[in-house]
């Protein structure tokens, strides 16, 4: 789910929570190697999130924020801001082109240039996290 999080949304931060977690501490956040990414530059997104996007020939950016129960993708647009909540039981990450983030019938992804570069270790925790995610849901 995406929400528009230019303004103080209550509501959103309230499903945001529900659905990922509190946002970690700062000393949490600091024990963990940091649970933001840099920004990057985003090169395609799915039909869904065409609206959330820069009409014109503007860059679009983007960073990830890490949760204890999945991420949330930001994404700017001008001077407003949208954040996507995605557990990670739908996440899925591809490495082609660039770097994409796949969920929800929805996808975004990042064009491969330095700035992608820069985010490589970030981006490995994330693929880390969710594979301990996904070992507390094993049927065995």
């Amino acid at each position: 789910m995406i929400f528009n999080t230019t303004n103080k949304n209550k509501d959103a931060a309230a499903t945001m929570n529900d659905l990922l977690g509190e946002p970690y501490s700062f000393i949490q956040s600091i024990k963990k190697g940091g649970t933001g990414s840099k920004r990057m530059i985003i090169e395609e997104v799915s039909h869904g999130f065409l609206t959330v996007m820069n009409s014109i020939s503007d860059i679009n950016y983007g960073n990830i924020e890490l949760r204890e129960k999945g991420i949330i993708v930001h994404i700017n647009k001008g001077l407003k801001n949208y954040s996507w909540a995605i557990p990670y039981y739908q996440l899925h990450t591809y490495k082609t082109a660039g770097f994409s983030i796949h969920a929800q019938g929805n996808f975004v992804r990042f064009k491969n240039n330095n700035m992608l570069k820069d985010n490589k270790k970030f981006l490995d925790k994330i693929i880390g996290f969710k594979i301990e995610n996904d070992k507390e849901y094993d049927f065995q």
